[in-house]
């Protein structure tokens, strides 16, 4: 299909307030797109609107609206998806937000491990629960933010309450986005909706990195990297692909095990209450 014009679009990113969220929304709204803002504090929300209201002459247009939800409650994912969901259009979904590596355990609002919710539950509900929106708007993109850091789910103890670990909790819930992203992009093959995941780039200055690991990366890197699968019109057709930064790469292992897709979808539809979608879908 043929990609709109970035100025006809409409791009939902979540995690928008901070990081590498706020500096894509930056660039995306420079670039003419109509911005759905994904953050969990209403502040900086009402603070990212008005920059980018000033920065683009948009005055107090509606081209800009930001969406308030705290991932650590699946209710409140689920009504960011339904609310979403009622607008009728979407064009693009970047799913960015998460957490970086924590230093103590800590669980959700259902009493889930916090990062696996965060990083990877959230990321399974909205992409559920938009995707008849997205074939509806159909050539439509879904984005997945992950990381390189990736290491092999233990289905026996996917929340870690045997033995937490940050750095395996964040590597463990970084790996479930592609594996996720391959089965929706197998989902939605031939609908015009492609799905990827990317690293966008190592240790980027953001608050995630910051407090424990030393920077090797430009934001500005991860910026590109991450808007180019959203606006590429060479990528219009590419889907079920991992980057790492702007090139196509290998995963780890475990992302190309089709049973171990399978437990993680049972899982995700356990844990959530949300089924993965299966085709025809809805028409309304």
């Amino acid at each position: 299909m043929t990609p709109t014009r970035l100025s006809e679009q409409t791009i939902l990113v979540t995690g928008a307030t901070d990081g590498l969220g706020r500096a894509l929304a930056r660039e995306l709204a420079a670039q003419g797109a109509t911005l759905i803002l994904h953050g969990r504090d209403a502040g900086k929300g009402a603070a990212l609107l008005a920059e980018l209201r000033a920065e683009t002459g948009d005055g107090n247009g509606d081209r800009f609206t930001f969406e308030k939800a705290d991932f650590s409650s699946l209710a409140e994912v689920r009504s960011l998806a339904e609310r979403v969901a009622a607008r009728g259009r979407l064009d693009v979904l970047v799913n960015n937000a998460g957490m970086g590596v924590e230093l103590a355990r800590r669980e959700s609002v259902e009493g889930y491990e916090l990062t696996f919710q965060v990083d990877y539950l959230a990321t399974y509900m909205v992409s559920c629960l938009l995707t008849p929106l997205l074939v509806r708007s159909a050539p439509a993109r879904v984005v997945n933010v992950s990381s390189a850091g990736q290491a092999p789910l233990d289905f026996d103890d996917v929340l870690l309450e045997r033995g937490w670990d940050g750095v395996q909790a964040y590597c463990q819930a970084k790996l479930a986005q592609v594996m996720l992203t391959m089965d929706h992009a197998e989902l939605l093959r031939g609908t015009g909706v492609t799905v990827n995941a990317l690293h966008p780039a190592s240790y980027m200055p953001t608050k995630i990195v910051t407090h424990l690991f030393t920077v090797q990366s430009t934001l500005e890197e991860g910026v590109a990297n991450t808007a180019r699968l959203v606006t590429d019109p060479a990528l219009a057709d590419v889907t079920g692909v991992y980057f790492n930064r702007e090139r196509e790469a290998r995963a780890h292992a475990q992302a190309y095990d089709p049973a171990a897709r399978a437990r993680l979808l049972e899982v995700s539809e356990r844990l959530t209450g949300v089924p993965f979608p299966a085709l025809p879908l809805p028409v309304s």
